[in-house]
């Protein structure tokens, strides 16, 4: 089996089948990363072009490890030390890069179609690492994939997404991929920070945190952006932590084997405090691991190549 799209811009629409696929292949490559000599041959001779307009550490470093582990060249752009502070326009700057005879494009943008705009422009396979408040679909796998690493499945768990879900583009690639295996997912958050029109993901709904997590396998806490404060969509960090924040007394609501996750960077003592973050059922340093193997997977089934013996 193959992915259907030569691209991936997003989980929604994506079928089980191949998101079952990218799992377990990226299975195959969490070993790799394990080894003394993390490297192998899989991508030799690919070129992929790392095109940043956003700060990232996580994905950005994640994405430069996979493509250095699988052997393929790998250039990242920085913005602020390019012709784009010159003017020049994006469709421009790709077009240019890939005169200069490149294969993959991982790109992140905080505007919303920017991945999609750059399979309009080139011929490069593209990979989106986040734009705007759409989605950000190789986190959502990444998680999907620790989950199912503890659990051995994704069926019937219920999983609930907490924080601001109106801006996260995790939350939405998330529900998306969740659905896609057979999860329950419910989302949980402030109503000025929940989608005008939330109901059209057809997921449970709460702006209750106790109600929303009560009987949960795995929580994954959102990030609040401090611009939301100073925005006035909440009252204050304090309120925020007391109403939505995953506390240590917050666990007892929880399934007996429950699992804490944070995409980050996380907000320490706002979202969540340093003893649930810290403690023994949080996952969120496994989920930066296995981001490489899950990118690893994504970009060797885009490539088309198929995997050379070690």
């Amino acid at each position: 089996m193959q992915l259907k799209s030569r691209h991936l811009l997003g989980l929604e629409g994506m079928s089980e089948e191949e998101i079952t696929l990218i799992l377990d292949t990226a299975e195959s490559f969490r070993e790799i990363i394990e080894r003394p000599i993390k490297k192998v041959p899989t991508l030799r001779g690919i070129t992929v072009i790392n095109l940043f307009y956003e700060p990232s550490t996580r994905t950005r470093i994640s994405f430069e490890l996979a493509e250095k582990r699988l052997s393929a060249d790998s250039i990242s752009f920085t913005p602020a030390t390019s012709s784009v502070k010159k003017g020049e326009t994006l469709k421009d700057t790709v077009r240019n890069i890939e005169a200069m005879k490149i294969d993959m494009v991982v790109v992140r943008h905080s505007s919303t179609g920017v991945p999609y705009f750059l399979t309009q422009c080139i011929q490069s396979n593209v990979i989106n690492a986040g734009d705007g408040s759409h989605e950000h679909p190789t986190q959502a796998l990444l998680d999907m994939f620790t989950i199912r690493r503890k659990y051995g499945r994704l069926k019937d768990l219920r999983v609930v997404l907490v924080g601001d879900i109106k801006h996260s583009r995790v939350v939405r690639s998330n529900i998306w991929g969740l659905k896609a295996m057979g999860a329950s997912v419910a989302v949980c958050g402030p109503t000025t920070l929940l989608p005008v029109e939330v109901e059209k993901f057809e997921v449970d709904v709460y702006q209750n945190m106790d109600k929303a997590i009560e009987g949960a396998d795995v929580v994954n806490i959102m990030r609040i952006q401090l611009e939301r404060q100073q925005a006035g969509l909440f009252p204050s960090q304090r309120e925020y932590t007391n109403l939505f924040g995953m506390t240590r007394e917050r666990l007892a609501l929880l399934n007996k084997n429950y699992t804490i996750m944070h995409p980050g960077p996380m907000n320490r003592g706002v979202e969540i405090t340093n003893e649930v973050a810290d403690g023994d059922a949080s996952v969120i340093l496994e989920q930066v691991t296995n981001g490489q193997a899950v990118r690893m997977a994504v970009l060797y089934l885009l490539s088309g190549k198929k995997a050379e013996e070690e």
